[in-house]
């Protein structure tokens, strides 16, 4: 079966984690996650991040296609460039690719998120509800997967994303 490289992308605190980290799990798949690759650059080579982390990651996924394994990465992936990078990486390495979406479009409850959660990457401070906000974040104009996490449990989210990448079959997937 031919890799495919699953980009999540959407604002913190939306439930990209969350359903990234279950997706690899279901499919055996190699789970990437920006933050713990750029906070793992701050803490051993002591710069301010901007694109590198990316760009580490996009060779790590190379490889990992390239050996024929799936990968999920997650990211907030919040620009056209990134966006395109993604997409770039799989078309080199012949891989298929998705483009996954996850958003909270209920305010409250995405702010609620925002101010409750703990950090889960060592050293990682979280934005605030104005940074998170104000965040630069492109309009989507490629084609994606969208599921809004709004006003639903994990797992009719991810029963959601199962049913839209048209993996029931395949994943045999336990119900959570």
């Amino acid at each position: 079966m031919q890799p495919t490289l699953y980009i999540f992308s959407g604002l913190p605190a939306s439930g990209k984690s969350t359903l990234a980290k279950l997706l690899a799990q279901k499919l055996c798949a190699v789970y990437l996650r920006i933050d713990t690759i750029e906070q793992a650059l701050r803490d051993l080579c002591a710069f301010n991040v901007q694109g590198e982390g990316y760009r580490l990651t996009y060779r790590v996924v190379t490889d990992n296609l390239n050996c024929g394994n799936s990968v999920i990465s997650d990211s907030c992936n919040p620009i056209e460039l990134t966006r395109g990078e993604w997409e770039q990486v799989a078309i080199d390495t012949g891989a298929n690719y998705v483009n996954i979406v996850i958003e909270c479009s209920d305010g409250r409850e995405h702010r609620h998120r925002v101010e409750s959660r703990a950090s889960e990457v060592h050293g990682l401070t979280l934005p605030d509800w104005d940074a998170v906000q104000n965040r630069e974040y492109h309009a989507w104009t490629r084609p994606h997967i969208h599921i809004d996490t709004a006003k639903k449990s994990i797992e009719d989210s991810f029963n959601e994303l199962v049913e839209k990448l048209g993996l029931e079959d395949h994943l045999a997937v336990q119900r959570l």
